[in-house]
């Protein structure tokens, strides 16, 4: 009985299997030579068996097969295999070994002790099992926890994601453009939300703390920004904006960012913003090519202008572009150095000539591009504009008088390449906005490349002059030109040249001597004015280079 309680007060089937070995000679004259326990399927011996018939005895427990058996204990005539069996499995075994022949009730004592253990090892086995099982459930529990947990995630995310595309998709479809884009950014993420062409020029921007102004775009940084975002998969971070390229087939169209100063972005607001340019990027690829189709009907009709064409198709034409011909225009003609007139400058003076508020048509030449424009332009501003755009003031722009007809155009082109040459070949500055009627003499003294007449002209009456200051390093052709600009006034002009009066009367003196033309003559005056016209003017420096 006490045996039997502590079987059953022990859990661990190695100790109550150990009990057993160590309480079988209390049932009779018996001894545990081995004993063994089922463990996933096999049996495995109990660290009490002896070494000395191990392996032997294994052999024959195992070719028992669950059943009770005799074992061969060498010196040992009597010994049993026992099978600790339970309702359902077998838990192990006991290898006993007897000195003498049992009697009956000490067969009947250890039968009930094999009872027992097997009934105790069962209680364990069940214990365990039940442990086992609360700890598969426990974790099971744990797992579907998890797993719902997971799941809950999955489906927000997809609620998310189905609801972004829905909403970019509503946006796209509604034909807002970006300005749609940029709200619905904003509305998604809580940033302010922004679209820049690739210059960096802002087209839209929705939120809080815009920059007024907005900051002028840096080429060269701008470039480099585009390279190090183009670079990288997704949205990047650049200073204080998540920025993503908008660039449908490779080619960069645009920039969409958000403004996040405080790095609140999470892995919506990054998704959003690539939806988001996954959305702009048909909407300005659109733009793209309705520009270009606009681009080229406003070529071909503005090429058809400056060479002549027939009025009602033009007038058609114009109105079809959304230009309207039957305002006054002027032909603006735009030259820049070391920039070839192909479609960047072409683009470079649309902008800006939109950005100064002129109406044109827009068509290119070999060197030269030129606009057919509405207005007037100012005096200064497109050529300012150009200068930004470009980021050099060496450029030339030249404006005809104005249109009174269509049949005008062609002759009204050529006055304005007049008034860009003029301004090329002047001595002064050979940069920036001449009109050709602001001309005057220098309208009449011949269109074109060809000064043969124009330097015959000048050396007809300056010749000697100009051979003079090449071989003495004087300014006698300088001082003329200017005393004529004077209008004849010794202070004005000696103030002009920085010289002493007396020293502008022995100038004047020493090119009468020289010349042999007498000021005080009209029809001398008259030609040495137009000669030193010319030589500052339109000749500039070549006649002078030509002579020395």
């Amino acid at each position: 009985m006490t045996l039997s309680s502590a079987l059953f007060d022990t859990l661990d089937e190695g100790e109550i299997l150990g009990l057993a070995m160590d309480h079988v000679a209390a049932a009779g004259p018996y001894g545990a030579e081995a004993g063994y326990l089922t463990v996933d399927g096999a049996l495995v011996p109990s660290r009490r068996n002896g070494q000395v018939h191990a392996l032997a005895v294994d052999r024959r427990v195992r070719e028992l097969a669950g059943e009770d058996g005799p074992v061969t204990v060498p010196g040992l005539p009597r010994a049993r295999a026992l099978g600790l069996r339970g309702h359902e499995r077998l838990h192990g075994y006991l290898v006993v070994t007897s000195r003498s022949r049992p009697t009956e009730a000490e067969r009947s004592l250890l039968a009930t002790l094999v009872r027992h253990t097997a009934a105790a090892l069962s209680a364990a086995f069940a214990h365990r099992r039940r442990r086992e099982d609360a700890l598969e459930l426990y974790r099971l529990r744990e797992e579907r926890t998890a797993l719902q947990g997971q799941l809950i995630s999955v489906v927000a995310e997809l609620g998310y994601q189905r609801a972004l595309h829905a909403l970019m998709a509503d946006v796209a479809a509604s034909g807002g453009g970006e300005e749609a884009i940029t709200r619905a950014l904003h509305g998604l993420t809580g940033l302010p939300a922004l679209v820049e062409d690739r210059f960096g020029r802002l087209r839209s921007w929705t939120g809080p703390d815009r920059p007024d102004p907005y900051p002028e775009p840096d080429p060269v940084r701008q470039d480099a920004m585009l390279y190090a975002v183009g670079r990288q998969a997704g949205p990047v971070r650049v200073k204080d904006r998540l920025v993503t390229l908008v660039r449908p087939h490779g080619e960069i169209l645009g920039v969409l960012a958000l403004v996040d100063v405080r790095r609140e972005a999470d892995d919506h607001t990054l998704r959003a913003l690539e939806d988001g340019a996954a959305s702009l990027a048909p909407e300005l690829a659109h733009l793209r090519n309705l520009a270009e189709v606009e681009s080229k009907l406003h070529r071909e009709l503005a090429d058809d202008l400056l060479t002549g064409t027939d009025e009602a198709s033009a007038y058609a034409r114009s109105e079809a572009v959304g230009h309207d011909l039957h305002r006054r225009h002027y032909v603006v003609v735009v030259q820049w150095s070391n920039r070839a007139a192909d479609g960047p400058l072409a683009q470079t003076v649309g902008r800006a000539a939109s950005a100064v508020g002129m109406h044109s048509l827009l068509t290119r030449r070999s060197d030269h591009v030129v606009l057919v424009t509405d207005d007037r332009p100012h005096a200064r501003a497109l050529y300012e504009a150009l200068a930004r755009e470009t980021g050099t003031r060496s450029g030339t722009i030249g404006v005809s008088a104005p249109c009174d007809s269509l049949a005008d155009i062609p002759h009204r082109y050529q006055e304005a390449q007049r008034a860009l040459e003029v301004r090329r070949h002047s001595r002064g500055e050979h940069y920036g906005t001449t009109f050709f009627d602001e001309l005057g003499l220098y309208r009449i003294l011949g269109p074109g490349n060809d000064y043969r007449e124009l330097e015959t002209f000048v050396h007809e009456w300056l010749g000697q002059l100009i051979d003079y200051d090449s071989r003495h390093h004087t300014a006698m052709v300088e001082t003329l030109s200017q005393y004529f600009d004077c209008g004849g006034n010794y202070d004005e002009t000696a103030e002009s040249l920085a010289i002493h009066r007396s020293t502008l009367r022995y100038r004047l003196q020493r090119i009468r001597d020289i010349s042999g033309n007498d000021l005080a003559d009209v029809e001398d005056r008259l030609n040495l004015q137009v000669a030193t016209r010319v030589w500052k003017i339109v000749l500039g420096e070549q006649a002078g280079e030509r002579r020395r």
